[in-house]
């Protein structure tokens, strides 16, 4: 191990605290004897954390370069047991060729971009309207000021669950015919003048509204249901799944595809044949999903809406599940970084 590794180990761990680390390190165990992919690597925390657990090896993906490239620089520390590859997840069938003991995936965007003003996820910094994961392709501002109105609506509705999705789009496209819209306060401060002013103690107006622009320039629900399947057909007999989700719409797309490829009775999802025709690629672990304890929210706000899902790879052949059948939202994504 050399000096500078460990320095850049020491300082990505501060700055990130993995969310549920102990479920997800309780349900891999059973895979630490092989190879394990970290498909959302981030700043690492799961990725050393199971390698610190004794993980023979793991792999790491992430689309974003620039987190792949600080990963690199602490790699070295754990002496060959890791690779980095910049990469999707939902590619991840494609990019990675061998059989996989282990499957972890953290949905969803990351602290350390939300951190950067520069990435422009955050609505209570100052920065570009951004948004993008892997930083090519249309930004989250040639959406909010190129996509039509009804477009935005529900964009803001079925991806963000925003109730007043019709006013803020109609809100944003009077005020873009005046002057694009291209700063995170400019948009959250637009936000709030349309509105309604939020209770105490509930999230901020321009909440919902950054989720939704953000899953759409990202296609985030879309690479979920990729990425579920390609990790189905990358897993070895015995593999583990392991998913984190931290909303709704996540959390139900994984519940459904875990139910249709772990052989759900016929009837409960009409749009997919394939759960009557194809046996079970899975085999459930956690029958309902588990929660981050009081203590992990007290110290991590951020983990408050987490929920983790767990599932074992049967000997089955893999069988792709059509978006319908997950409840993917019904409207094409505008944006996405290649």
């Amino acid at each position: 191990m050399t000096a500078p590794a460990l320095s850049a180990l020491a300082a990505a761990r501060a700055l990130h605290d993995p969310v549920m680390l102990q479920e997800v390190l309780t349900v891999m165990e059973p895979a630490l004897a092989g190879v394990i992919l970290d498909g959302t690597f981030g700043a690492g925390g799961y990725a050393s954390a199971l390698l610190d657990a004794g993980a023979a090896r793991v792999i790491a993906l992430d689309r974003d370069p620039e987190a792949v490239a600080r990963g690199r620089e602490w790699a070295p520390a754990y002496e060959g047991r890791l690779e980095i590859v910049e990469g999707r997840f939902g590619d991840l069938d494609r990019l990675i060729e061998e059989p996989l003991a282990g499957v972890v995936l953290d949905i969803g965007v990351s602290s350390m971009q939300i951190d950067e003003a520069r990435r422009g996820f955050s609505f209570q910094k100052d920065g570009p309207l951004d948004m993008r994961m892997g930083g090519a392709g249309p930004s989250a501002a040639d959406l909010v000021n190129d996509a039509p109105e009804a477009e935005l609506a529900d964009i803001f509705f079925l991806y963000g669950e925003e109730r007043g999705a019709r006013r803020l789009a109609r809100a944003i496209a009077r005020a873009r015919a005046d002057a694009p819209i291209t700063g995170t306060l400019a948009l959250a401060t637009l936000i709030e003048r349309n509105a309604p002013r939020p209770k105490p103690g509930r999230p901020h107006a321009a909440t919902r509204v950054f989720q939704a622009l953000r899953i759409a320039v990202n296609d985030e629900l879309g690479e979920l249901a990729r990425g579920l399947s390609a990790a189905e057909a990358r897993l070895a007999p015995g593999g583990v799944l392991a998913v984190v989700t931290f909303h709704s719409l996540e959390d139900r797309i994984v519940k459904r595809f875990l139910r249709i490829r772990g052989g759900a009775a016929p009837g409960v999802s009409r749009h997919a044949p394939e759960a009557k025709a194809h046996p079970p690629g899975f085999e459930i672990i956690t029958r309902k999903a588990l929660e981050p304890s009081a203590e992990e929210i007290a110290r991590n706000p951020r983990a408050r809406s987490a929920r983790l899902r767990a599932a074992r790879r049967t000997g089955a052949p893999a069988a792709r599940v059509e978006s319908a059948a997950l409840g993917l939202p019904r409207i094409r994504a505008a944006g996405g970084d290649g």
